[in-house]
């Protein structure tokens, strides 16, 4: 089957198939990943997974095909053809038979040798790589397959906000094309709040690989750390090729603590392989930088790192060999800053995103509104005189609305009651001390 994928309207009844190992395929309207029925429909060169097996066997004493195939996570018959390559060539030999193409083996001392010579160019073991097209295949015909967003769906996701109309329009034509997100303006108005939301609006699960192999170095992709793995049906776990693993659709925050090595494949000196950026990690879901301009790195630097993948959906990360690779780059980003626009972005970067929102600050009546929300979820009723008398203070101090502050003094509230052992209300004394502990001392 052809593997080319110029439109991105191409219909998920027709998946895409890759012919080094056909990464996806659908089954009862589905898409999973198929067991390789032979090495060459890994995907991967079998030198790569010959010494993958070999470093996997040198860490125990003695060992079955059937031991090695759960670690490898390859099919048992396809384990027996490697370990059967690899006893032709004296590196284990043969203590028994298991069972049908299992055989329990124990490495040589020719076997232990070549074991730590591949263990000095990649110390990676654990299961076995795909490729990197197997793995760019399989995430466009996802990307592709997504189930068409609706209005109506982003307006509930983001219902938790108070937010215009416009801004909610914006929102979900963001995240109807999947396209970039610029979020700014005063701090305290939902930036980070709308990002996180948004992400909730995609629906479905993502096959990822555990790693993928380029030549004889790993890149780990899949991260127990940031990915949540799913459950797949047992009736079908015979079918599914267990070097890919269901997750949630990915969501990683970069936040002020963000460098630019960061942003490239991050080399193990003890390991000797790679850990995937963090978006690279992020691919088929969201990324989000938060608090953007904020980053030990100037924010023209970090701008220029974006670029190309925003205009390509593609990136290029460097190995330590200084070998360039290409990668697929299909995310939800978004940016969110409550500094100067000028200041931390140039025109040409603003044009690469796909969205720009200002989230201002709220006015009186979208402030009073957050406060009874708030107040009702928290288990205790605003009145529209405490609202009032809040808002007033506001204006006598000359401070600005935002629209977390609400929740903020709400539980500040909360923490007062429930010092004094009483359930919540906000009393006069009761927000005079929250208004208190939270501002600090009013100017008079």
């Amino acid at each position: 089957m052809d593997s080319s994928y110029s439109s991105d309207q191409q219909s998920a009844a027709k998946p895409r198939v890759s012919p080094d190992g056909a990464p996806l395929v659908n089954l009862e309207g589905k898409l999973f990943p198929p067991v390789p029925e032979s090495v060459e429909k890994t995907g991967t060169s079998e030198t790569v997974l010959r010494d993958m097996a070999l470093k996997l066997s040198s860490t125990v004493p003695r060992f079955t095909t059937q031991w090695a195939a759960e670690r490898l996570h390859l099919p048992l018959q396809l384990t027996e053809h490697l370990y059967w390559s690899l006893k032709q060539d004296h590196l284990i030999e043969v203590l028994g038979q298991e069972g049908p193409f299992s055989y329990r083996y124990a490495v040589t001392d020719r076997g232990n040798q070549a074991a730590a010579r591949s263990f000095e160019i990649c110390g990676y073991v654990g299961p076995a790589p795909v490729s990197l097209k197997a793995y760019t295949d399989a995430l466009h015909l996802q990307h592709d397959s997504r189930p068409q967003l609706m209005l109506d769906e982003v307006r509930e996701a983001i219902s938790g906000l108070v937010l215009p109309e416009h801004s909610v329009q914006i929102a979900a034509l963001a995240a109807l094309s999947a396209r970039s997100l610029f979020l700014f303006g005063p701090a305290g108005n939902g930036k980070t709040s709308l990002g996180r939301m948004l992400h909730q609006v995609f629906e479905g699960d993502l096959w990822i690989p555990h790693c993928i192999a380029i030549d004889n170095s790993i890149i780990r992709i899949y991260d127990p750390e940031v990915h949540e793995a799913v459950e797949t049906d047992d009736s079908n776990s015979g079918k599914i090729d267990r070097r890919w693993i269901l997750i949630k659709r990915p969501f990683l925050v970069a936040g002020g603590e963000m460098t630019m090595d960061e942003l490239d494949l991050a080399y193990s000196q003890s390991m000797r392989f790679y850990e995937s950026p963090p978006h690279l990690k992020a691919n088929g879901g969201t990324f989000l930088i938060d608090d953007f301009g904020r980053q030990r790195i100037e924010p023209h630097e970090l701008l220029n790192r974006w670029i190309v993948p925003l205009e390509n959906q593609i990136d290029h990360l460097t190995l330590h060999t200084g070998q360039k690779i290409q990668i697929p780059f299909k995310l939800m980003l978004i940016v969110a800053t409550n500094l100067q626009v000028s200041d931390v972005a140039d025109p040409a970067f603003l044009r690469r995103m796909g969205y720009r929102l200002f989230m201002d600050k709220p006015d009186a009546e979208s402030y009073a509104k957050i406060f009874k929300r708030y107040a009702s979820s928290a288990g205790t009723e605003a009145s529209d005189e405490r609202i009032k008398t809040i808002l007033e203070r506001y204006k006598r101090e000359s401070r600005e609305l935002r629209a977390s502050e609400p929740r903020d003094l709400i539980e500040r509230a909360r923490d007062i009651c429930r010092l004094h052992q009483k359930p919540l209300q906000l009393t006069d004394d009761v927000m005079d001390l929250a208004w208190e502990g939270y501002f600090g001392n009013a100017p008079t």
